[in-house]
Order: structure tokens, then C-alpha cells, then sequence
């Protein structure tokens, strides 16, 4: 049996599969999920997606450019340096993320069906709090890494 860690991580790459399965579909609802993630600042960059997205600068701006062509997100000059792009979810942009949302809580009750709400609750508040410490480990992903190896 695997341990804790192992299992979060399995769990991660088994969802990370699978809710991109419709990979365009997929892809763009990661993208439009970024610009959520970053919203409330003043404007939001394709290098500010990229570092959301763990991915270099011309992968996000790909899927950016990718997502605004269908619609999901619109893609403006900076107000504040026009050399740069700013990214805003469009409407189409938000339903799409209203309905990966009512999918992730449908799959979330399915396979948590038959737990109790307080598992359910308990289950909700630990992710939360791992998700609050995780910014702790991700902000020097060089240190990170190397952690990783010399305890291989």
C-alpha cells in the first residue's frame, strides 16, 4: 500500500488525465481556470497565466491565444504598457467555467456517494488546507526539486 504522499499524487495524475480528456475542451477550460485563479489583479498577463500553469511563456500564450479564438477569453494591449497583453474571461468564458464547475462538484458527489456529510465536509477542509500550504513548496520549485533528488 502506498503512502499518503504517493496516493495524493496518484489521485493528481489519474484526474489530470481524465478531466482533460476532451483535450481541446480541456485545455481551455485550464486556461479560462488560470485567469480565474488570477482575477482581482489589476490585469492579468500571459506570463502571470504561464506561472499559474506551471508552463513557459509561449505554451500559455499558445492555449491563450487558442481559447480566445474560440471565444473563451479576449486578449487586449495593457493599458499601462502596450507592449504587453492583458487576458479577461469573456461570457462564453464563464459558462464554460460554470459548467467544468457543475461537473467537478457532480463527479465530487459521485464518488463520494455513499460518505456522510461530515466525511464529505472533513474531506473538503483538509484539501483546502493543503491547497493553502502548497504555495509554501511551489514558490522556489528549484529548491523543490532538489529536495525531490537527494531524498531519492
Amino acid at each position: 500500500m502506498s503512502g499518503p504522499g504517493q496516493a495524493l499524487f496518484q489521485f493528481v495524475r489519474h484526474w489530470a488525465r481524465r478531466w482533460n480528456a476532451g483535450a481541446e475542451r480541456g485545455r481551455d477550460v485550464m486556461v479560462a481556470e488560470a485567469v480565474h485563479a488570477l482575477a482581482g489583479r489589476p490585469e492579468i498577463t500571459v506570463n502571470e497565466i504561464a506561472a499559474e500553469l506551471g508552463l513557459d511563456q509561449s505554451g500559455a500564450s499558445r492555449l491563450v491565444a487558442q481559447a480566445a479564438g474560440r471565444g473563451y477569453l479576449e486578449v487586449t494591449a495593457s493599458a499601462a504598457d502596450g507592449r504587453r497583453r492583458t487576458v479577461e474571461l469573456t461570457e462564453d468564458g464563464r459558462d464554460l467555467l460554470r459548467a467544468a464547475h457543475a461537473w467537478q462538484e457532480a463527479v465530487f458527489a459521485r464518488l463520494t456517494g455513499d460518505w456522510t456529510p461530515e466525511e464529505r465536509a472533513d474531506f473538503h477542509r483538509a484539501m483546502l488546507r493543503l491547497m493553502s500550504r502548497s504555495p509554501e513548496l511551489t514558490a522556489d520549485p528549484g529548491a523543490l526539486a532538489e529536495e525531490k533528488l537527494t531524498r531519492a
